[in-house]
């Protein structure tokens, strides 16, 4: 059975693990992993509990073991939301993915988002190929988004409206 749920500190080492497999955080620059202090995961989950309606992180669990991590950030001025997904790799291929997705991306919706997006690495195909599934479509990069400093020279951007 597959958990979702907001990540406290009780999860705090096991993001700390995901972030610092390489595997997991290639694809986000980090092909050594990322590799935080405690003190630093800390202050991280910290600066998250502000406001989780506009910035939310969840662990991911499969009958009890760690898979991964999801979450979303919504910008109230534009209403879109940035989504993320990592999974560890004996997770990855079996709907996990696809089911811990969907769940962000209704939250995302209910805490005031109209457009959903993500801009994975060209090279990661499988990530492609999710976003496409659940209804994602390849547009040019907006001015709001390479502003927060994402990079359409890098990354490919796809998009999802609510309606």
């Amino acid at each position: 059975m597959i958990e979702i749920k907001e990540t406290t500190r009780e999860d705090l080492k096991n993001v700390q693990r995901l972030w610092a497999d390489g595997d997991v955080m290639r694809f986000v620059g980090f092909p050594d992993g990322l590799h935080e202090t405690d003190e630093a995961m800390e202050a991280w989950v910290n600066g998250l509990s502000a406001d989780r309606s506009a910035v939310n992180h969840y662990s991911i669990y499969e009958d009890g073991d760690y898979c991964g991590e999801a979450g979303y950030g919504v910008d109230r001025e534009s209403g879109s939301a940035w989504l993320d997904i990592k999974l560890f790799d004996f997770a990855r291929g079996r709907g996990i993915a696809t089911q811990a997705l969907s769940y962000v991306m209704e939250k995302a919706i209910e805490n005031g988002a109209k457009t959903l997006w993500v801009d994975p690495d060209p090279q990661n195909e499988k990530a492609i190929a999710l976003y496409e599934r659940l209804g994602f479509k390849q547009k040019e990069m907006p001015q709001h988004v390479i502003a927060m400093g994402e990079d359409p020279e890098t990354n490919i951007y796809f998009e999802l409206c609510k309606e």
